[in-house]
């Protein structure tokens, strides 16, 4: 098991076999390292992601509707990487990334990218996500 130190916190452990889901999740999706990097210090917006937006702030590759920005961060909510962000009269439509999210990124945000998913992660991360199997 390894373990997520947040300041202030007590660690938060978590099997292999989740990290190795969550980063599968990660590094298939269709946004870039930058987004949540921003999600470590605010939460962010469906609308600041979609369309032109995410491409100019750096957060997607190629414009992507609304609906498909909402279905990825969906997938992420699940594997537990991200959530969403609440607020006096319920929950809104930002998203923040979880210990186990802020984890994996501080990993990455080492490198400044996402490693490059294979053809396996992409084939566990598909089925994973239409199957939902705990892979």
């Amino acid at each position: 098991m390894t373990h997520a130190n947040t300041s202030n916190t007590k660690p938060f452990f978590y099997p292999n076999r989740t990290l190795e889901r969550a980063r599968r999740a990660l590094i298939c999706s269709s946004f870039n390292l930058h987004l949540f990097q921003a999600m470590i210090a605010q939460s962010v917006p469906v609308m600041a992601i979609a369309g032109s937006s995410g491409m100019e702030k750096g957060y997607t590759q190629r414009p992507l509707t609304e609906l498909a920005v909402d279905n990825e961060l969906f997938w992420l909510i699940q594997v537990g990487v991200l959530r969403r962000e609440v607020d006096g009269q319920g929950i809104t439509d930002s998203f923040r990334l979880t210990p186990l999210g802020r984890q994996l990124v501080e990993r990455y945000a080492q490198h400044g990218k996402w490693d490059t998913p294979t053809w396996r992660d992409r084939l566990y991360n598909t089925l994973s996500r239409w199957l939902r199997l705990p892979f």
